[in-house]
């Protein structure tokens, strides 16, 4: 549908959303697609990316940054932080060719937090005990069913150490600034967007029409033709987006994944 509209009308502008968490394995495969799609796409001569995210898993955060910095490879990015660019929302920011944000947007906390629900107490209140059988050491490092040992605390604050450095590169490497200087501004507070252009975390002040204007002019297209792109959803999903099954099905996940998983997040 895509290929077919822009046949018509070549040369365009697109524009597309990343909005709210990142970290849903389908929902960021459906952004790469998206994403991928408007890099090969020639007649697509700049995007414009409206962020309004708090951050989100650290692998899915990169895989996102990493989909733009291609596209911002062949064409002008710039991204537009409409309410929050925070996290791993900003680390996207930072792979486009420049970036613009509301006066009062919100923009950093760049930073990575690791954290599970320990419910060890509870369960020992119910009555309940759980019986765990492993292979490996330190396979169950991250269970949420007993406190971790002095070693396991260590290797988590390794891992997030690592975590951070990469993200302090990203940013260094983006916004053209020494690493030291980098991890003065990363201590994972927000900043407002005034604050942010001051610290040279972001390009400008300005709305979603400076950013069109600023991928115009980067293009050099000689008008402004707009095409506004979406990720793909299936019909399953479509089907269920409106209903109380796709609600219950969305908590269900929600509720699973934190109790079951060690969440690495960049926020």
């Amino acid at each position: 549908m895509l290929e077919a509209m822009l046949n018509l009308n070549p040369d365009r502008i697109a524009v597309a959303e990343l909005f709210g968490t990142i970290g849903s394995a389908a929902k960021t495969s459906e952004y790469v697609r998206m994403l991928r799609a408007i890099e090969e796409n020639k007649k697509i001569r700049a995007l414009v990316i409206d962020i309004d995210s708090p951050g989100g898993g650290a692998g899915a955060s990169e895989y996102l940054y990493r989909s733009i910095a291609k596209i911002a490879k062949k064409k002008p990015v710039i991204a537009f932080i409409s309410g929050t660019g925070a996290s791993g929302g900003y680390m996207a920011a930072c792979a486009a060719t420049k970036v613009v944000a509301v006066p009062m947007g919100v923009v950093g906390s760049i930073g990575v937090i690791s954290m599970r629900p320990m419910l060890y107490d509870l369960l020992e209140k119910i009555g309940v005990r759980m019986e765990v059988t492993k292979s490996g050491r330190l396979k169950d490092m991250f269970s949420n069913f007993r406190e971790p040992t002095p070693e396991e605390k260590q290797k988590e604050q390794a891992l997030i150490d690592a975590f951070y450095d990469r993200f302090v590169e990203i940013v260094a490497e983006a916004r053209k600034m020494p690493p030291e200087r980098v991890r003065e501004i990363a201590t994972g507070e927000i900043y407002t967007a005034m604050q942010a252009k001051d610290l040279g975390l972001i390009d400008e002040l300005g709305d979603l029409d400076t950013a069109i204007d600023l991928a115009q002019s980067l293009a050099a297209l000689p008008e402004r033709k707009i095409t506004y792109v979406k990720p793909h959803r299936g019909l399953r999903d479509r089907l269920l987006a409106n209903t109380a099954t796709g609600m219950m099905q969305a908590l269900a996940f929600g509720i699973e994944g934190r109790l079951r998983e060690r969440r690495i997040d960049y926020r």
